[in-house]
């Protein structure tokens, strides 16, 4: 395989499918407006996006344990690309609802299959710069897609996002000729298995969401259910396998971390800049992009160290940052804007550099026959990392109604300072163990 094309245009085509996220985000008031529905309804336009996003990532990644990557591509691009062809013309929320949900069915291929691709084609040596660029793809969607959302928004209308996403179709053709041609193995697709993720996913992030303790009760007992359906299922969809190593499970922990404190801050910086400062949307994406684009810029420099240095080294680096930026955060959210303009400009990097790491070293510690189902749970616990971070950060500020802002805002970052020590100490258990097999 020629992974010195294939890897940059795998990036784009994640470039494309997470900036399809924070494109939405930003437009979310305008097409409230234009189609004539309740907040609540219109929030259903990002998250039912997000957690099909996040199912059809490890469903893709499950499959290509015996289904050929390329076929899996294609058909993740080519219900990508059409669905959102069809939302160029959605007029009505059942429409748009519709090429949103079917957008995300297509989109997880691009996340789930590029970590896959990166694991099984590319020697352990260059592995670290492949899975950096891919990351690196999600850093700059992050920090470019409310900056080009809110201009495409602006200037054209909210239908013309949809447009940005069929650039994948350009794609497929050229991914179709370059990856490597597989032989499909015998099949056996766990259909309970995998509604059974479905439902423990919507039932959890609908409980934090609306702060409902029947919802939590279905959720836990959705979980228990699912977890006895593992011991007992001949081919379970989540293959018990890779929860049986230790080290995996560690890193399990560490990746819904990193993701808690990503999205966590992505949601409060534009919540603090627009409350505390004053500053418009297309403000916030300026002071949120240099960030961003410094994380690409630095992609190959750190791809290349990892593949030198090895994944912990730069795993505890980049916790270290994340901590100190949130706690700058934390205690000086009311200082300036320029705080988080400095700020960031390391947290997106200390992001990038960590979730490459620690994605190479997974694919280190699992053996060739599980490094789909493996890099697919992965993806999926970051996400729900992700997903749960931004419920709770929420649900924390809404409490805080009654208090100033700036307490309210110093609170919640206060939160992900702690998540991000507690992150550095399982990261720490986890480099102590890896030394102590290495010596054994």
């Amino acid at each position: 395989m020629k992974d010195k094309i294939v890897i940059p245009v795998w990036t784009i085509g994640v470039f494309i499918v997470i900036m399809n996220t924070t494109m939405f985000n930003v437009s979310i008031p305008s097409i409230i407006r234009d189609i004539g529905v309740s907040a609540d309804l219109g929030s259903w336009i990002v998250s039912s996006y997000s957690i099909g996003y996040a199912l059809s990532t490890v469903i893709y990644s499950r499959l290509s344990d015996t289904l050929p990557i390329r076929r899996l591509m294609a058909v993740g691009l080519a219900i990508l690309g059409l669905s959102s062809i069809f939302g160029i013309f959605a007029n009505s929320f059942h429409t748009l609802l519709i090429a949103r949900i079917a957008q995300s069915a297509g989109a997880g291929s691009m996340a789930g299959l590029g970590l896959v691709i990166a694991s099984r084609y590319i020697p352990y040596e260059r592995r670290g710069r492949a899975i950096t660029m891919i990351s690196a793809g999600s850093a700059m969607a992050f920090g470019l897609g409310p900056i080009v959302g809110g201009l495409i928004s602006e200037f054209i209308g909210w239908n013309g996002l949809f447009a940005v996403t069929c650039l994948v179709l350009v794609l497929l053709p050229i991914l179709l000729r370059l990856l490597p041609k597989e032989q499909p193995k015998p099949f056996r697709f766990d259909i309970v298995g995998a509604l059974l993720i479905v439902v423990n996913a919507v039932t959890i992030l609908t409980a934090v969401s609306h702060r409902s303790i029947v919802w939590l009760g279905v959720g836990i007992l959705s979980i228990a259910v699912h977890a006895a359906y593992i011991k007992r299922a001949k081919a379970p969809f989540i293959n018990p396998d890779v929860l049986a190593i230790p080290a995996y499970r560690r890193l399990l922990l560490v990746g819904f971390c990193i993701l808690f404190m990503n999205l966590g801050n992505l949601f409060l910086m534009p919540l603090a800049l627009a409350n505390l400062f004053g500053k418009s949307p297309l403000e916030i994406g300026f002071t949120i992009a240099p960030g961003a684009v410094l994380s690409a810029i630095l992609t190959s420099y750190v791809g290349r160290w990892i593949d030198r240095y090895g994944n912990l080294r730069f795993l505890l680096i980049g916790h270290v940052i994340l901590a100190l930026v949130l706690t700058l955060f934390w205690t000086n959210v009311s200082v300036s804007s320029a705080v988080f303009l400095i700020g960031y400009l390391f947290f997106s990097p200390a992001v990038s550099t960590s979730l490459s790491s620690l994605n190479n070293e997974t694919s280190r510690i699992l053996p060739a026959e599980l490094i789909g189902s493996g890099m697919g749970f992965m993806q999926l616990i970051q996400f729900f990392g992700g997903s749960f971070s931004v419920a709770v950060c929420g649900m924390l500020l809404t409490f805080q109604e009654k208090i100033s802002l700036i307490h309210a805002y110093k609170y919640v970052y206060g939160v992900l300072t702690a998540i991000s020590i507690c992150s550095l100490i399982v990261l720490l258990y986890h480099a102590s163990g890896r030394q102590n097999a290495q010596s054994n």
